[in-house]
């Protein structure tokens, strides 16, 4: 469904990411994981077209899109869900949600895709009359990802979605990844500094160390590595 070939972004004059080439295929969960620094969220942006690379190609279901703008990657089907949820908080949740289904014209799906969001998360519905901005951290991440499904994604980008929330609070965001990927069959990249959830929810996974891939593999390969375990894992 995508893929980067030999990827090179840089900011300035300063290269963030280096020869970066992956693959995603379609109905998987594909990890990304490293430290702080290492190049993971600027990954996902490159993807969307917020930082373009310098250098290298992107290909979603074969055509480029390197060159495109981030609306008209959304509007092939990729849809990111930033680090720091970045929902509108004077907004109430309804409003957010319509803003996802900002380029649909189909009224109808788009409001059974609504229905299913509030079944996914009840909490949304619940407070859907409420400001986002008077939404707990974890509430948030939910309004930020039921957004970006309102856009209908085939590929779905997650950028740290457990950033800053309760244990309890980051496996139920995890099982509801795992769900939209099995309900939906959406294919689902994921940037996550949890390693260890990170894998045990993936197909595959890749390891970025200061803006390089140093390895990749099945997840349950990763998650037996004694190098990943050591570095990611804390064991």
């Amino acid at each position: 469904m995508l893929e980067l070939k030999n990827i090179c972004t840089y900011y300035g004059n300063i290269q963030a990411l280096h020869d970066i080439s992956l693959k995603i295929e379609e109905g998987d969960i594909i990890t990304l994981i490293g430290a702080n620094g290492a190049g993971k969220s600027t990954t996902l942006m490159s993807i969307s077209g917020i930082i373009p690379p310098r250098t290298g190609e992107i290909l979603f279901k074969g055509q480029p899109i390197h060159n495109l703008s981030p609306d008209k990657i959304v509007a092939l089907g990729i849809c990111q869900v930033p680090e720091g949820r970045h929902i509108f908080p004077d907004l109430t949740v309804a409003e957010n949600l319509d803003m996802g289904a900002f380029l649909r014209k189909d009224k109808e799906q788009t409001t059974k895709d609504l229905d299913y969001i509030y079944d996914l998360f009840p909490i949304l519905k619940d407070r859907r009359n409420q400001p986002g901005g008077n939404l707990s951290g974890g509430e948030q991440q939910m309004l930020a990802i039921s957004r970006a499904l309102m856009a209908k994604p085939q590929l779905l980008l997650l950028d740290e979605p457990s950033m800053g929330l309760a244990p309890l609070v980051t496996r139920q965001i995890f099982d509801i990844i795992k769900k939209i990927n099995r309900e939906h069959n959406t294919t689902i990249f994921l940037v996550e500094q949890n390693a260890n959830l990170a894998l045990k929810v993936a197909d595959r996974g890749y390891v970025l160390e200061t803006g390089r891939i140093t390895l990749h593999d099945k997840a349950s390969t990763l998650l037996a590595d004694e190098d990943v375990q050591k570095a990611y894992l804390g064991i």
